[in-house]
């Protein structure tokens, strides 16, 4: 767990460095702000578009290879992700990029699948939070702050850094990081079942999961559409700058990092994974509501605070899923999974980038920027009822085998 935890960390601070100033370099190439928020979205989607489509083959291919290749790969295509972002002079020079970024970004499928192979199934629920921390400190705390004093400095500061923490993070992985599957435990690569359409299939019609992929689907359709808006829906409703930005990400990396990495361990003491992601999802409900509704700036920091539980609900399906798949398929169901979270990552951009195009011309403060967030709500409101439907079969197979 320690090795692999600091690698995460690392991967995700670079990753999350970018997010305060990503949207203001697409703004450099932009000539208004409605033409900022649709080449934001160009850009989300070739993201989103090259990793639906790679996901499901990395995955399958660190069962047949190791979780450690894999691993390595995804850190160098970062690193040149990054580099290129840093010295693009067009917009679709960045959408290039940020294509082959979106290809190499398994990293966090191929992590889970690693968790998987050392932790016994009543331990995955706890440790996919410890890993989720992690993300969350890289990618929402330390990654954000930083990419926000530096790009108060210049645009594309930022950017070199990121590069050269995923270079730092691949000499890591190759001198230290060890290999968590075995050799016996690996199975031949396939690329019939290794596209994102036969995986997808495949998760779905894995014993125990059913509603669990509608729920994956939908609530990580929110999440994107949440990423793709905040930083230019707090610039647009409260004058937000990309330092601003980015210590209201800190604030949700911070409360993400607690709940994963502290509360989750308690929690899961007194419940069960099914129940943990149906109390997130009420939780997180109400809070997108009171994000779209918010007219002051401090209000988002303190709906973040309000949301503790809405941190919970991503690494309890992802428990209740991976214990559904063999050993030798963790991989495979990992990759599927964020391949599934790679094609919402593809569909939210097209919502949510148009949605707030629409209401960008309207003052500061106004309600109506907020309906990006209400359509979140509504999204959240699926997977609610999605996960209620599972906890109710779920409360009848184990009635019927008893």
């Amino acid at each position: 767990m320690p090795f692999i935890m600091l690698a995460v960390l690392i991967d995700m601070a670079a990753i999350g460095i970018i997010i305060p100033v990503l949207p203001a370099l697409v703004g450099s190439f932009a000539t208004s702000q409605a033409d900022q928020a649709y080449w934001y979205g160009v850009a989300a989607v070739s993201f989103g578009v090259s990793n639906f489509l790679a996901s499901p083959v990395l995955g399958a291919l660190s069962d047949r290879f190791g979780r450690r290749p894999v691993l390595l790969l995804g850190f160098m295509g970062l690193g040149v992700s990054f580099f290129g972002t840093a010295m693009t002079t067009s917009l679709w020079g960045l959408i290039a990029v940020r294509t082959v970024g979106g290809a190499m970004q398994a990293n966090a499928a191929i992590a889970n699948a690693y968790v998987a192979d050392i932790s016994a199934p009543e331990q995955r629920a706890k440790r996919f939070g410890l890993l989720g921390a992690m993300m969350g400190l890289g990618f929402i705390i330390i990654g954000p702050v930083l990419g926000g004093l530096l790009g108060a400095i210049n645009l594309h500061l930022p950017f070199y850094v990121a590069g050269s923490l995923t270079l730092l993070n691949w000499l890591y992985g190759y001198f230290v990081l060890p290999e968590s599957l075995p050799v016996s435990q690996r199975k031949p690569f396939s690329w019939r079942t290794a596209n994102p359409a036969t995986s997808l299939r495949k998760l779905a019609q894995l014993k125990g999961v059913g509603p669990l992929v509608g729920v994956v689907a939908f609530s990580g359709l929110a999440q994107f559409v949440l990423y793709t808006v905040w930083v230019l829906y707090n610039s647009f409703k409260f004058g937000w700058g990309p330092q601003e930005n980015g210590w209201s990400l800190a604030v949700v990396g911070i409360v993400a990092v607690l709940v994963q990495g502290v509360l989750m361990g308690r929690l899961l003491k007194r419940f069960v994974p099914q129940q943990l992601a149906i109390m997130g999802l009420v939780s997180s409900v109400i809070a997108y509501t009171l994000w779209g509704a918010a007219t002051e700036g401090w209000m988002m920091y303190a709906v973040i605070s309000f949301n503790l539980l809405g941190g919970t609900v991503a690494a309890s399906v992802q428990s209740m899923i991976s214990s559904a798949a063999d050993s030798k398929s963790q991989g495979q169901t990992m990759g599927a999974v964020s391949s599934l979270n790679g094609l919402m990552a593809v569909v939210a951009p097209m919502l949510g980038a148009p949605l707030l195009a629409m209401v960008s011309h309207l003052p500061q403060g106004d309600w109506r920027i907020g309906a990006p967030f209400f359509f979140c709500a509504a999204l959240q409101l699926a997977s609610l009822a999605l996960a209620v439907m599972h906890l109710r079969r779920h409360r009848r197979a184990r009635l019927h085998q008893a």
